[in-house]
């Protein structure tokens, strides 16, 4: 086997291994990226809610709210033309089951610095639904634009490589470098591994010896929509308990539905990702050791529209109309520590120096620049 030497070797092709690509090829690093799929982009940096958190999401985590709200100027300037921002996004707090109040929101909101106007509940939602809804500055994001935008950057360097349907298959570390191997027998050595691979982070560190991250595995669905010019240009997020979220989805002219409790259909507590529509994969596809993508899988889950839709509508005005279109569906990892106060840090694990292997876990995109302290 033929083993290629690089400066740098990226595992994961979303939006934080193509930036840890980019920033490492502009450095004049020889760069490597492994991408799993037959396409970039084709996992949970496409299929999410594509919103540009600004924080208003973690009312229980000033934490991550503020470190989504000190990237966010800099995320929407860097991909200002990939981004949507001419549309109201409206957060409100639900009048019951909910952990927080819309006094609470104001002053969370006040605290952190962030926009919160007040306006009259009865413009969105239902009669005695909510105790609140504040106009906010929130953006979503075009993840086909970015991959776009992005590859176009990298096109510029011909010391970044970029090889797809190379899922990574064993990591044996020497002295002095990793030497990593890949679906149809690749061979490829370097002294730094950057583990961007999100939902497999654990799979690749199982792979190269290190301790696995105490996470979750969600196996969700977004549901996109097409709603009625009434709704066409606003965006609706119900929070902080067991609700629901309405926003255009990028520049698709959609919306994406969400929800807390029907957005997940299956939880695995496992260090690796154990599901029962493993089973019912044809040759192997999903497994523990390798995640298939549940978005072309033919054992995903029945859509969720029914409970979403009802749940979206017990709360919004009847002149808001949406219609199902088509759903999407991802594998999650999620903290298990984020469960008491919904928090989504970002983590970046050194796992081993000289050679260096660096682990990324995290679930916003604009806290992608988190990065450049281990890239720098």
């Amino acid at each position: 086997m033929t083993i290629e030497y690089y400066d740098r070797i990226i595992i994961g092709g979303g939006l934080y291994g193509l930036y840890a690509a980019l920033q490492s090829g502009k450095s004049g690093k020889r760069v490597l990226l492994l991408e799993h799929d037959k396409d970039l982009f084709s996992r949970a940096t496409y299929v999410n809610q594509a919103r540009v958190h600004m924080g208003y999401h973690y009312p229980r985590s000033y934490s991550t709210a503020i470190k989504s709200a000190k990237y966010f100027d800099r995320f929407v300037n860097d991909y200002s033309d990939c981004i949507l921002s001419d549309f109201q996004q409206v957060y409100a707090t639900s009048a019951n089951f909910s952990y927080t109040n819309a006094s609470q929101f104001k002053k969370f909101c006040s605290s952190t610095g962030i926009k919160c106007e007040e306006v009259p509940v009865n413009l969105f939602f239902n009669e005695n639904t909510c105790d609140g809804a504040f106009i906010t500055r929130e953006y979503t994001f075009d993840a086909a634009m970015i991959k776009e935008k992005m590859l176009s950057q990298i096109s510029e360097y011909n010391n970044i490589i970029i090889k797809c349907n190379s899922g990574v298959t064993k990591i044996h570390q020497d002295d002095n470098s990793y030497v990593i191997s890949t679906i149809g027998g690749g061979g490829h050595n370097s002294p730094f591994v950057l583990n961007a691979s999100y939902a497999s982070v654990n799979q690749i560190l199982t792979l190269a010896g290190y301790k696995n991250f105490k996470i979750k595995y969600e196996l969700c669905e977004i549901i996109l929509c097409k709603v009625n010019n009434s709704l066409q240009n606003i965006g609706l997020t119900v929070m902080d308990g067991p609700f629901f979220s309405i926003m255009p989805f990028g520049k698709t002219g959609l919306h994406s539905l969400t929800s807390v409790n029907f957005t997940p259909h299956v939880t695995c507590y496992d260090e690796l990702p154990r599901f029962e529509c493993q089973s019912r994969c044809p040759d192997n596809y999903c497994s523990p050791i390798q995640l298939g993508n549940c978005n072309t899988c033919p054992a995903k889950p029945p859509s969720s529209w029914p409970y979403m839709s009802r749940l979206a509508r017990k709360y919004m005005k009847h002149s808001l109309e949406f219609e199902y279109v088509d759903s999407l569906f991802s594998i999650k990892p999620i903290l298990k520590a984020s469960e008491t106060d919904d928090s989504r840090p970002t983590i970046i694990r050194i796992n081993h120096r000289q050679p260096d292997f660096i682990s990324v876990l995290s679930g916003k995109i604009n806290t992608v620049y988190d990065l450049d302290e281990v890239l720098s």
